[in-house]
């Protein structure tokens, strides 16, 4: 999606100006000193050690550059597909395959990107296929390569105007609009969840932890930062609310450049966020459950700031926006639809161009539990939807009990 006609052009220092819009300097890391390659499983693979991070792809992937930002979502390399001449991003999910939850969690992952088709979300080029079938713990996919995140972009101060945050908030909440159209929750929300390309696009990505809105978030883990002030007090069944009160703590960041609310443990975070929004009424707690009640009740009362006298930097429209996003009662929180048709986003907001999915996701392994190598076999034919390798050519499908 183009930026519309009326972008302003800005100055950012070490970075480049395209479409009117300014970004960081988006030059590729250079890879370090000491990478080791070799030839392994009979010279179909490539072998990388990246000072001890080992990285085995297909040999079609050349030109592998370890890129910033390698954690809890795995490592990840930039590389150079020799078939079709495209730079994409690999993650290699280190263990994927070691227990039922990361391997549910990495299937999952894989099954929305390929369900998913919006420009605002990122997408699957490829799953490098295994060397061995029933006998693999790591997974490396392949994703559209996108310039930076939103994350590094506040962490080196690189400037932007108040038109790029309106533009990068709409591009946002027009994907959270695909998402939660296809009755999926992010659940992982946070400003590195957002890429950025020096085109002006914006893709959204790490959906580890997401899941149908019907299937209980009995394994988050997100950034608590982010977390919507229900995932703080349980683990219950939870609905598209939590992404928005993310993507406002996200949106608020990026405007002054700090984080909104970061408490040093769940105790903490809470109270940061009724010291800024208030304590919440009887009415704003009936969707909890008891105990969680009977501990907002203990809390002493906080009564809520003003925004405006808070945020004065922060423009009246976009104000008024965050205080529908930041509700504390998650049904009183804005819709990502809705939010779109925001006053805020008066210049932007095209309600033909903001798709919704016209199939809503179904992951049947939250019914039909299944075991880790059941799961891993189901990977493996995953990986074999994209372009089945020579390797691959001998192999006899397996059909797996509960499979749909």
């Amino acid at each position: 999606m183009e930026p519309p006609n009326n972008a302003k052009p800005v100055e950012i220092d070490s970075g480049v100006e395209v479409d009117g819009r300014a970004t960081a300097d988006l030059q590729p890391h250079p890879p370090p000193q000491n990478i080791y390659m070799k030839h392994c499983h009979e010279g179909w693979y490539m072998q990388y050690n990246f000072a001890g991070n080992i990285f085995k792809v297909t040999e079609k992937y050349n030109s592998l550059i370890m890129l910033p930002g390698t954690g809890a979502s795995g490592i990840v390399c930039s590389a150079m597909n020799s078939e079709t001449n495209e730079k994409v991003a690999i993650k290699k999910i280190t263990h994927a395959c070691r227990d039922q939850i990361t391997a549910k969690r990495t299937l999952r992952e894989i099954k929305l990107l390929r369900h998913f088709e919006h420009e605002n979300i990122v997408g699957i080029k490829d799953i490098v296929l295994p060397p061995q079938r029933d006998a693999f713990e790591d997974v490396y996919i392949a994703y559209e390569f996108m310039d930076t995140d939103l994350d590094e972009n506040i962490k080196y101060n690189q400037e932007l105007t108040k038109y790029h945050h309106q533009y990068i908030m709409y591009l946002f909440l027009r994907g959270l609009k695909y998402i939660h159209s296809a009755n999926v929750l992010h659940g992982d929300l946070k400003p590195s969840s957002i890429l950025l390309n020096a085109n002006g696009q914006l893709k959204i990505c790490d959906f580890g932890l997401a899941r149908a809105a019907s299937d209980a978030m009995t394994e988050y883990v997100g950034p608590r930062w982010y977390h919507a002030p229900e995932l703080l007090l349980d683990t219950s069944a939870h609905t598209s609310a939590i992404d928005i009160w993310s993507a406002g703590c996200i949106f608020l960041e990026m405007m002054t450049r700090i984080p909104l609310f970061s408490g040093r443990d769940r105790v903490d975070q809470l109270r940061l966020i009724l010291e800024l929004i208030g304590s919440p009424t009887e009415n704003d707690i009936g969707s909890f459950n008891e105990s969680s009640k009977q501990y907002l009740r203990m809390i002493p009362w906080f009564d809520c700031q003003s925004f405006i006298a808070k945020f004065p930097d922060v423009p009246f429209l976009a104000v008024l926006l965050l205080e529908k996003m930041l509700k504390f009662d998650p049904k009183q929180r804005i819709s990502a639809e809705d939010a779109l048709a925001d006053p805020y986003f008066e210049t932007l907001h095209n309600i033909n161009n903001e798709p919704v999915c016209t199939k809503l996701f179904e992951f049947d392994l939250e019914q039909h539990p299944l075991t880790v190598e059941q799961i891993q076999e189901l990977i493996y034919h995953e990986a074999l939807a994209f372009k089945p390798e020579p390797l691959a050519s001998n192999s006899e499908p397996v059909t797996v009990e509960n499979e749909q």
